[in-house]
């Protein structure tokens, strides 16, 4: 039986998470979004490239979330996004009140799926996901830590002209300003990033790691990243999706992982068959759990302020 996918916003993320899945052929896309006619458009657009790419799966646009029923993972896109000059918490209480509703019908139509956060600020949307769905914190993970591990992984390339193939980079924590860029946890080859380049190239690089959606923001400057992103999302889904067990760098709820409770940040998890199967703990000395910590801290404040606490 061929398993279904729903992705829950028909926007640039969206549509292109559902095109590369489609392309993928691992299960069929549902695309669902409240514009009338923007998902049955894109998914019609995307269907009409399978003779050409030669895919089989289907996609279905809707706007209604009946035919996202019995879905074995939800990708969740909706929401507004950020505009030049504002901050990813800024979109704090519009995004809230959006996905609390998409939530309850996520779980309304697929009470056993496994949900995929992407919607902004991802950190506090992924903890507010687990909270409205109920669902047991495993089967709630949001993409963040493997977009900015791209970004990272990208500027290493570029600065030591590498293959990113050759290149394993972890950046943890929030997604955002208070994400942690561990530079000896990044390799080339299997070689520390640490013996590669001198301290101020890798402080450079983890600027630009750190701002990197905002650079995309000022560049396009009526948009914002779309194609790492869906890239992410897509990969966590086949990872769940045919049971993989991938490691990868994702946003989690912890309960003590990492000496921190009750927060959502990026971590290494191991994402199988009906979520996450393992959160792997680095081992990190005191100076890189403390700003563990802080950016875990920085996330609970969001949510006290969302009034989630």
């Amino acid at each position: 039986m061929t398993s279904k996918i729903s992705i829950i916003g028909a926007g640039n993320v969206g549509s292109t998470s559902a095109h590369r899945i489609a392309e993928r052929g691992y299960a069929d896309v549902v695309l669902l979004d409240i514009v009338e006619g923007l998902p049955q458009g894109r998914a019609l657009d995307i269907l009409q490239s399978a003779p050409v790419i030669n895919f089989n799966t289907t996609i279905t646009g809707t706007s209604d979330y009946k035919d996202t029923a019995g879905s074995e993972v939800v990708i969740v896109t909706a929401g507004l996004f950020r505009k030049p000059g504002m901050t990813r918490d800024q979109l704090l209480a519009a995004n809230a009140e959006i996905v609390s509703g998409v939530i309850k019908n996520v779980v309304k139509y697929s009470p056993e799926c496994v949900i995929i956060m992407v919607s902004n600020p991802l950190d506090v949307m992924t903890y507010l996901a687990v909270k409205a769905s109920r669902f047991p914190r495993h089967r709630v993970v949001g993409m963040s830590g493997l977009l900015d591990s791209a970004r990272l992984s990208t500027c290493i390339a570029s600065e030591l002209k590498a293959l990113p193939k050759d290149i394993s980079a972890w950046v943890l924590g929030a997604h955002g300003q208070n994400m942690v860029v561990i530079p000896r946890l990044s390799t080339v080859r299997g070689k520390p990033l640490t013996e590669l380049l001198p301290q101020e190239a890798i402080a450079r690089l983890v600027e630009r790691t750190v701002d990197g959606g905002r650079e995309i923001i000022e560049l396009l400057k009526t948009g914002s990243a779309f194609y790492a992103p869906s890239a992410g999302a897509a990969r966590m889904a086949e990872s769940i999706v045919r049971d993989k067990k991938e490691t990868l760098p994702c946003a989690a709820l912890l309960d003590g992982e990492y000496g921190i409770k009750d927060s959502v940040i990026g971590v290494p998890v191991k994402l199988g068959k009906g979520g996450i199967k393992q959160i792997v703990e680095f081992e990190l000395s005191a100076e890189e759990k403390q700003l563990l910590q802080n950016s875990a801290e920085s996330v609970k404040k969001l949510i006290k302020q969302m009034g989630l606490k």
